[in-house]
């Protein structure tokens, strides 16, 4: 007998309400395994790091298997979520004011293509089987066991997370502020 894993919980995070059909797009981001236009989901378990305006720029990340205890103590010593999302203190009052929609998906036509992110892709239209209406992403964050971080500014702990053994992803970073 072959015991399968549980699929996995897909969502897409959105600030527009009523998407009927996710239609394949060109990736945002290069990735080496990507091969054309996709739909881009990310795991229950990484879905805190798309919890935020779209634009917002973020650093999140976790202690992997291979994070060395100096990192850990460092970067998550005092604390006991399991993740930290960081995001500049400038952008308070537009993640208070703005409602996201949590749609999702059926796993069966995704595949994973990056596990650190909880990113899954598929090359196919993906109909939502379901939508949430989240209209205080605070309350949303923080009932998922991460530390929410605001910063004046991310540059110096992206750079500083970039170089360490931990899991991670910068988001956005572009719209950072220096």
């Amino acid at each position: 007998m072959h015991l399968h894993p549980p699929k996995p919980r897909l969502f897409h995070i959105s600030e527009q309400p009523g998407i009927s059909i996710f239609t394949p797009r060109p990736s945002p981001s290069h990735f080496d395994n990507i091969t054309g236009n996709l739909v881009f989901a990310i795991n229950d378990q990484l879905l805190h790091n798309y919890l935020l305006p779209r634009d917002c720029p973020r650093v999140t990340f976790y202690a992997g298997a291979n994070t060395t205890d100096a990192d850990k103590q460092r970067f998550m010593g005092n604390t006991t979520a399991s993740h930290v999302v960081a995001v500049e203190s400038g952008w308070y009052q537009r993640i208070k004011e703005t409602t996201l929609y949590c749609y999702e998906f059926l796993s069966d036509d995704f595949v994973l293509i990056d596990e650190c992110a909880g990113y899954y892709v598929s090359y196919k239209p993906a109909l939502p089987i379901a939508v949430t209406v989240i209209d205080d992403i605070m309350a949303a964050l923080l009932s998922r066991n991460i530390e929410l971080r605001f910063m004046p500014s991310l540059i110096c702990i992206a750079e500083a997370v970039r170089d360490s053994s931990l899991q991670f992803s910068l988001i956005r970073m572009r719209n950072a502020k220096g």
